[in-house]
């Protein structure tokens, strides 16, 4: 597989997000790198089957598995950019917009060219995968195992963003937790199908091509760690205490943090 093409692909992507990080600073907001998160992704696969003289099933299943993920993760977060405006950890990380220079500088180096490299690096098992598909004709069994977790986590994804969508639409549910459906059983199940998702992309592509995508563990690994650690879960659940007090302790003490279970209560009703 040439590095050359991951080069290529970098390239791209840093062009994109260099008109993107000019919008930001035009409109004196950021937080819709979070669509282009996915949406980003999605390319990287595309731009990388494209590069292939032909297409075997291993490189069209592993680009349609990010492509789906990718496109759909970006149409919602758009929408929600679009609905609620610029995003509270945004508003706290970057200079206020008024203050131009100040805003552009720190916007291109903590949020685009960060996001750049994070892109690249989470994404690699798909690309390698791709671009180092070969001509082997059929799927290995161990792909199947791993598209059986892709669709867990497209499941729990899905069904995770769907059902807190509705929740927040009904004004009965103003300034109340959202425990119903699968968030009575994680605190997360977006999160959680996000990290299913990625490692199920990579026992696929690992599959497919294990010399080179051997390389790209970092990617799934990185991802797991800033959904449960870092600007996932961590972030989310420390505006979380602050707009809902006691109820949201309450929740976390009843509520698995990322990998499902029955709620605590469910437990000592049990035994």
């Amino acid at each position: 597989m040439p590095v050359e093409l991951l080069v290529l692909n970098f390239a791209l992507l840093l062009a994109a997000l260099f008109v993107l990080w000019v919008l930001a600073v035009t409109i004196g907001k950021a937080s819709f790198i979070d669509a282009v998160w996915g949406l980003a992704m999605a390319g990287l696969a595309t731009t990388s089957l494209l590069l292939l003289p032909f297409h075997t099933p291993g490189a069209v299943v592993l680009w349609a598995m990010t492509a789906a993920w990718g496109v759909r993760l970006g149409i919602h977060l758009l929408r929600r950019f679009l609905h609620n405006g610029e995003d509270s950890r945004y508003r706290k990380m970057l200079p206020d917009p008024a203050n131009r220079a100040a805003f552009a500088l720190t916007a291109l180096w903590k949020v685009f060219l960060l996001q750049g490299v994070l892109i690249m690096v989470v994404s690699s098992p798909a690309q390698v995968g791709i671009l180092a598909a070969g001509d082997r004709i059929g799927l290995p069994d161990l792909a199947w195992a791993g598209i059986a977790l892709y669709a867990v986590g497209l499941f729990f994804e899905w069904v995770g963003d769907w059902q807190l969508a509705r929740f927040k639409a009904d004004p009965a549910n103003k300034g109340k937790v959202m425990d119903k459906g699968l968030w009575r059983y994680t605190r997360h199940p977006n999160y959680f199908g996000d990290a299913c998702v990625w490692w199920g992309i990579f026992i696929v592509a690992l599959s497919i091509a294990p010399g080179a995508v051997i390389w790209t563990l970092p990617g799934p690994l990185f991802l797991t760690f800033t959904l449960v650690k870092w600007s996932g879960a961590g972030m989310t659940e420390a505006a979380m205490r602050d707009k809902y007090g006691e109820d949201f302790a309450a929740y976390v003490e009843r509520t698995s943090g990322f990998i499902p279970r029955p709620p605590k209560q469910e437990d000592r009703a049990d035994g």
